[in-house]
């Protein structure tokens, strides 16, 4: 049976911490992808025309309602075949920002809806241009009040950022298996990648939750 050893930790934590700064930059790239790509979708959801709703709609369900590990096998085992070749990182950036931006899009949608009715009514009033409307008006409003739930999608992103590690991304838990691989002692850096996960993690959702307290007065 193994026993924790502190001088084992120390040994690997340099690999753990270099994991860990891959885990923020691809957490990091991949929110602004799914915020960018989130808010496409939910304004391309509200338009006019059926010719971008609906296959729009198709391609959010379709994300929305598949795994996020075999969206990543896609597009890192399938698209070479096809031409489209990224490295591990690149992919795995892409895959988490398609994957939330289903998920962001909702939320911007729900943020859109809950601007009252009389500041729609006021633009029309002031005869603004449909896209000043959006951009001086209505985004404006909604993004204040969509901050909170974003930041919790950061956080869902985060701890999925594991999975990257199965298309050879150099982040916590990759370096975790092969430390364990080469050492055959898994104990320790499964449990610090777990760790650090919680620590990060934690008073983060601590700070969002007191920052939509103090957006929602």
């Amino acid at each position: 049976m193994n026993t924790w050893s502190w001088g084992y930790v120390g040994d690997i934590l340099p690999d753990l911490l270099k994991g860990l700064g891959v885990t923020v930059e691809a957490t990091l790239l991949g929110s602004l992808v799914s915020f960018a790509l989130g808010l496409v979708w939910a304004l391309a959801l509200r338009s006019r025309s059926r010719w971008v709703t609906w296959p729009v709609g198709a391609v959010v369900e379709f994300v929305r309602n598949t795994p996020l590990l075999v969206q990543l096998f896609f597009l890192f085992f399938v698209l070479p075949s096809w031409g489209l070749t990224f490295s591990p990182l690149v992919t795995g950036v892409i895959g988490l920002g398609l994957h939330y931006s289903t998920y962001t899009a909702e939320v911007y949608r729900a943020g859109i809806d809950g601007v009252p009715a009389g500041q729609w009514e006021a633009a029309v009033a002031l005869n603004l241009p449909r896209r000043r409307t959006w951009t001086a008006v209505i985004l404006p409003q909604a993004l204040r009040r969509v901050v909170p739930a974003l930041g919790n999608y950061v956080i869902a992103m985060f701890k999925d950022t594991p999975m990257l590690a199965a298309i050879t991304v150099g982040d916590m838990l990759f370096q975790a298996n092969t430390i364990g691989a080469t050492t055959f002692d898994y104990m320790e850096p499964i449990t610090v990648v777990g760790v650090l996960f919680l620590v990060i993690s934690y008073p983060t959702s601590l700070l969002l939750r007191a920052l939509e307290h103090r957006l929602v007065r």
